[in-house]
């Protein structure tokens, strides 16, 4: 049984959520009307997976999830706005340690709820057998219950990093890094991009399961993060060395061939395919246009099997291949499809990736 605890002031979505999840065989729910009320039952009831409000009084979802992460670790599912603020605000909470994200109904609540009710309960149940990260705000956590720090407030928000502006040459690059990620992914990109340097010289195309009102906010983020230039792909834009981009959410990103040499375009959702942007259009893509030898696929922390396919065939037509080890994974889904269909020449660590990809481009 998984013991979930529903965060949430409004008494309509707490209603609306106990029905959702009151209806499934395996929840046990459990509210709490604002942060503080959490931060009690978090404490007492010891559950198993929360969803978290980001709007309350008293204490916001922020605040919660801060206090939550340095004193109880409990795997956390945002409920957010899909705005540019709720953007934002969804960002910081996946940077302070939430697992994952679902936007919350707009509108009439009750209306969409039906709509809503299944990714929320696969993104919860996903979330209950998340890998919290260890080492993860692990400082403070020590300088907290060896008293010698208060409780902190809400972490700022990344600084820019300094970098000169890097060099925009034309034509074909060498290569092409194609990634692949979902739940969990967003701190998965930080720990891939931050040791990169900023003449890495394959530009890097990054498939990220986000609504489009994310995406944006992430790249800009991303791009304030690591030494590489990172852009959201909302228009055809040649790949450059010392670069990423980040599909556009609601949306798939594709490669293709233009005079100035290989392109990312943001292409229309394909219906078929549940996950956008998809991992496995972005490789299949990209095989058109680049021998295999030329590409390396890296598929990261996320629930499903988005990009294994594709990465599998990569692989064994003479491609790069990188799985992200099931120790550091958030959700082993999408690399532990890759290992176990024998399409991963590497399988590393978080934090042993970045290092293992300079390898194979050098």
């Amino acid at each position: 049984m998984i013991r979930l605890l529903v965060v949430d002031d409004s008494a309509l979505m707490r209603r609306l959520l106990g029905g959702v999840f009151g209806g499934e065989p395996d929840f046990e729910v459990a509210f709490a009307r604002d942060g503080m009320e959490a931060l009690d039952a978090i404490a007492r009831q010891r559950p198993d997976v929360v969803t978290l409000d980001v709007q309350m009084p008293r204490m916001d979802g922020l605040s919660c999830l801060d206090r939550i992460m340095l004193e109880n670790p409990v795997p956390v599912v945002m409920l957010s706005a899909l705005t540019a603020a709720g953007a934002e605000a969804t960002l910081e909470a996946l940077r302070l340690g939430a697992v994952d994200f679902v936007g919350k109904p707009s509108g009439v609540a009750s209306l969409s709820i039906d709509e809503l009710a299944p990714v929320l309960v696969e993104k919860v149940r996903a979330a209950a057998g998340a890998r919290l990260r260890r080492s993860h705000r692990l400082a403070e956590r020590v300088r907290l219950r060896t008293g010698l720090a208060s409780v902190p407030g809400r972490v700022p928000t990344v600084p820019a990093l300094p970098r000169a502006a890097p060099a925009r040459p034309s034509g074909t690059p060498p290569g092409v890094v194609l990634v692949g990620c979902s739940t969990g992914g967003p701190a998965a990109l930080d720990a891939l991009l931050e040791p990169l340097p900023a003449d890495f010289p394959w530009p890097v195309v990054i498939a990220q399961h986000m609504p489009a009102s994310f995406t944006g906010p992430l790249a800009r983020r991303l791009d304030r993060l690591c030494a590489l230039s990172v852009e959201e792909v909302v228009r055809p834009v040649p790949l450059l060395p010392g670069h990423a981009y980040v599909g556009r959410g609601d949306a798939d990103v594709i490669l293709g061939t233009r005079a100035a040499g290989i392109v990312a375009m943001a292409a229309p959702s394909d219906p078929g395919r549940r996950w956008h942007p998809s991992v496995d259009r972005m490789v299949e893509s990209a095989m058109e246009h680049v021998a295999p030898s030329r590409l390396v696929g890296v598929l990261m922390t996320g629930m499903g099997n988005d990009g294994a396919a594709a990465m599998a065939r990569l692989h064994r037509d003479g491609g790069h291949t990188i799985a992200e080890a099931e120790e550091s994974a958030v959700v082993w889904g999408m690399p532990g499809e890759l290992v176990r269909a024998g399409g991963a020449a590497i399988v590393a660590p978080l934090d042993g990736i970045a290092a293992a990809l300079t390898g194979l481009v050098a």
